[in-house]
């Protein structure tokens, strides 16, 4: 009986040490998604609001920044190599792998060019908003695509949400910014939305090649498969990026930059770390997770965005607005109760029962 209550012990302070882990990972990495998606759009927005001009360059951007996972591939590598398992061979990424990569890479380089280009003729706070609107589209092809179970709780964050973002629709002409023509405004409205729908799509997708992937997935192989993603990304924007010329006019375009040249490198150096760091927390959410959940992560990010483009854009804060907000907040504390009643409450009451009946 003894032997037997202390398995049980045992068996409950690892199962107790692996979700603390993992709710470390998920913090970890919605904290590289809020630097990402709240630092990228703003400085984006910067480059277009003071004489950058060059929209593949900035969907260029929005991927450009995937060298700098080198550093954690290099980290695991260096570790594996000191460790028993020296021998073992560090190239995770098996040829099936490889492919999804490439084919969720081509899907992100569209992606990106349309959020470039429909942003660049929107003020932060509508893009960011009607971008929001994915969450809708993730619930939808995660419950298609990774038979996502869904509870009353996250249906009814997802409705509210969701609705909370295109609330936004019903006064969008008063954000317009100046100079704007309503032929390039309804062309920005229409192509933060198609990139919503096509990012919606993008997270399931992901995390169905993680559950597909025959072996199994470590933070690794996600730091590989995240890199041969934005590498594909980006050689699909670097093609008409340099069809255009966009390479050759940077320095022309940081001199005539409203900031100064200083400035313009720095915000465009800035803008494709941020940006990477946004996608390298998005992935690891879906790893650690589930990507409803960073889905809903990232619709919560958009009251952060509208604080942030209040201050540094000076963009107008209307009563649509607080109100669409309000509805983000609400819906994610309703998920988050619904997740800890599901994870927390029910395991423990089962943990007390099991506990007694040895």
């Amino acid at each position: 009986m003894e032997t037997e209550q202390g398995i049980f012990t045992s068996g409950q302070k690892n199962h107790e040490n692996s979700k603390a882990i993992k709710v470390v990972l998920v913090i970890l990495n919605c904290i590289l998604m809020s630097i990402g998606q709240v630092g990228g759009p703003i400085l984006s927005r910067l480059y277009f609001l003071h004489g950058g001009n060059r929209r593949w360059f900035s969907s260029w951007l929005l991927t450009a920044g995937f060298p700098i996972l080198i550093i954690p591939i290099a980290f695991y590598y260096a570790r594996a190599r000191s460790s028993t398992a020296a021998g073992t061979r560090r190239l995770l990424v098996t040829p099936r792998l490889f492919m999804a990569c490439a084919f969720l890479g081509f899907l992100l380089g569209v992606d990106s060019f349309l959020y470039s280009f429909g942003s660049s003729y929107l003020p932060i706070s509508a893009s960011s908003l009607l971008g929001s609107t994915q969450l809708a589209f993730t619930a939808i092809f995660a419950f298609v695509i990774v038979k996502q179970k869904f509870t009353h709780y996250s249906i009814n964050s997802v409705v509210l949400m969701t609705f909370g973002s295109i609330i936004l629709g019903f006064n969008m002409d008063g954000d317009r910014p100046r100079g704007e023509s309503n032929g390039k405004y309804i062309l920005g409205f229409f192509m933060t939305i198609s990139a919503a729908a096509l990012h919606g799509f993008i997270m399931p997708a992901v995390e169905y090649t993680n559950l597909k992937a025959g072996k199994a997935v470590t933070y690794d192989l996600v730091m590989q498969v995240q890199f041969l993603i934005s590498m594909f990304a980006t050689l699909f924007c670097t093609v008409p990026v340099i069809i255009n010329g966009d390479f050759q006019a940077i320095p022309r375009e940081a001199r005539d930059f409203e900031l100064g040249a200083t400035k313009y490198y720095t915000i465009v150096v800035l803008a494709a770390i941020a940006l990477q760091f946004l996608i390298i927390g998005c992935l690891g959410v879906i790893f650690c997770s589930t990507s409803l959940l960073g889905g809903l992560v990232s619709s919560l990010l958009v009251p952060l965005q509208q604080v942030f483009g209040v201050i540094f854009l000076h963009e107008r804060f209307s009563g649509e607005k607080a109100m669409a907000l309000a509805m983000c907040l609400w819906g994610f504390a309703s998920y988050l109760y619904g997740e800890y009643k599901r994870n927390y409450k029910k395991p423990a009451a089962q943990n007390e029962s099991e506990g007694e009946a040895l």
